[in-house]
């Protein structure tokens, strides 16, 4: 049989307040346990919500950059459960009337593909605060200083098909919230969780499957393992004639497999109704423009933009915009050396290899925007070679800080005097006789090889373009 899975992401996004969603205390990461809840964090009697506006500008914002209806009037809710790090018994949050209603984004793949995913909703939260097991023999401590973080919780459609596209659907969510700047985005410290909905159906049928929900994954490699043990899980347990049963599973990234955690709840579970101390926020169109108004060049119009303006490929821009500090160290390359191509290059092939290698972020780049334009300034004016540029970028990835001076202490100018490479061209020719004879007699890949004899003994610092037109002068003759 063959089948088809069908995938649908809800993204909670811990945004970038100074403080929480209804109190004013800090939301910074890492203080000690507790020393970052109030009164109300902790839900002493007679304490009540107050809005914190810059959440609601936020994820307006959002919105508009998904192309999502903004909702001019959103309630908050009230979604009832009892757990320990849950202090009021319940959650705030948004049912019926969110503040950010249908939109769309779009994802590439990796062999160029393009899909449009449905948004369903994105919807204003409070964080729950945190259990803690490892340092408790036998019990179980709470951290409340999560507790009443924003959060804006995004719901796909059902539009997914596989892990990858899954994957490509989070990164792109993620560069947005970046660029916006509405949150960090670190995974390993919970500002962006994902819980993926997972069900399989045979190829044709068009009735969606029981669907499983793993909750909280934390990273998109883990993201795209977890999916794809679960619809091979989900796969197994139908052909061998189970049945899939609708639940909350954890994803296990050192057995790498989901285990099941809980029945899934469904709505009238959480006996949700209006929050009675908070009135409904009611927006106009002059707010919606004024967000608008702040939001900076988002990654599809920046891409198309670096594909206009300079003249790149697709496929370049893509990965030059897909984060914003990305974007902003190549064009201030560019800006700099004046050759947007060369930049291109040397940003996607080695610095990003670099960082690859290094398990580095772009923002801690050992090589800065500067020395890199600089770097690329001097292949231009022909100081150097792209080959002997290699050497230098390796000098600065390793602390050297000037791109003038490695060049000069190591003797690294490029040789451009032509009597210099004249004489080169003679000494390699009259040392070669036999390939002489067969270039003569019209075997042209014997070209190559006096190209890098010449390159050889220069050590490389021969002038490429000067060498090759010199040496074909010369076997001519």
């Amino acid at each position: 049989m063959s089948w088809e899975t069908v995938i649908g992401l809800e993204v909670h996004v811990q945004l970038a307040t100074a403080s929480k969603l209804f109190s004013g205390s800090s939301t910074a990461f890492g203080a000690e346990p507790n020393t970052q809840a109030n009164i109300y964090d902790l839900a002493l009697p007679g304490t009540l919500p107050v809005m914190n506006e810059e959440v609601l500008r936020m994820a307006v914002s959002f919105g508009l950059a998904v192309d999502a209806e903004i909702g001019k009037r959103s309630v908050f809710d009230r979604k009832n459960y009892f757990y320990p790090d849950l202090p009021k018994g319940y959650q705030i949050s948004q049912l019926d009337h969110p503040t950010v209603g249908k939109g769309s984004l779009r994802i590439v793949m990796d062999d160029g593909s393009e899909k449009v995913i449905g948004i369903t909703r994105a919807h204003i939260e409070e964080d729950a605060g945190k259990s803690l097991h490892e340092d408790f023999q036998g019990m179980s401590g709470i951290d409340l200083n999560r507790a009443g973080t924003p959060l804006l919780e995004i719901v796909s459609e059902p539009d997914l098909r596989n892990a990858k596209e899954a994957v490509a659907y989070l990164k792109k969510l993620h560069s947005i919230i970046l660029y916006l700047g509405i949150s960090d985005g670190n995974m390993s410290q919970g500002s962006m969780r994902c819980d993926a909905n997972v069900s399989v159906r045979r190829k044709g049928e068009t009735e969606f499957g029981t669907r499983t929900e793993i909750k909280n994954i934390n990273s998109f490699r883990f993201v795209e393992k977890a999916i794809n043990h679960e619809v091979q899980r989900q796969i197994d347990l139908i052909e061998d004639g189970g049945r899939v049963i609708q639940e909350t599973r954890l994803y296990d990234s050192d057995r790498d497999e989901t285990r099941s955690m809980r029945s899934k709840e469904v709505a009238n579970d959480y006996r949700y109704f209006p929050e009675p101390d908070l009135l409904p926020v009611v927006i106009d169109d002059a707010y919606i423009d004024a967000v608008r108004a702040t939001m900076p060049e988002l990654p599809d119009a920046r891409c198309s933009r670096f594909v206009k303006q300079y003249g790149l490929s697709e496929y370049d821009a893509d990965v030059l915009t897909s984060s914003r500090a990305m974007a902003d160290y190549f064009e201030q390359v560019a800006q700099l050396c004046g050759d947007a191509k060369l930049s291109a290059n040397w940003v996607t092939v080695d610095l990003l290899g670099l960082l690859n290698k290094q398990d580095l972020e772009i923002q801690q780049s050992p090589v800065t925007p500067t020395q890199l334009g600089t770097l690329i300034s001097r292949i231009k004016d022909n100081t150097i070679s792209g080959k002997i540029a290699k050497t230098v970028f390796e000098a600065l990835t390793e602390g050297e800080s000037d791109v003038d001076q490695i060049i000069e202490s190591r003797g690294l100018k490029q040789v451009t005097d032509t009597g210099a490479i004249e004489k080169l061209v003679d000494d390699v020719i009259a040392a070669n006789p036999d390939q002489v004879a067969q270039y003569k007699g019209g075997k042209e890949a014997v070209f190559g090889y006096f190209v890098g004899q010449a390159m050889k003994i220069s050590k490389g610092k021969a002038n490429p373009a000067q060498l090759n037109e010199l040496l074909r002068k010369k076997l001519s003759e």
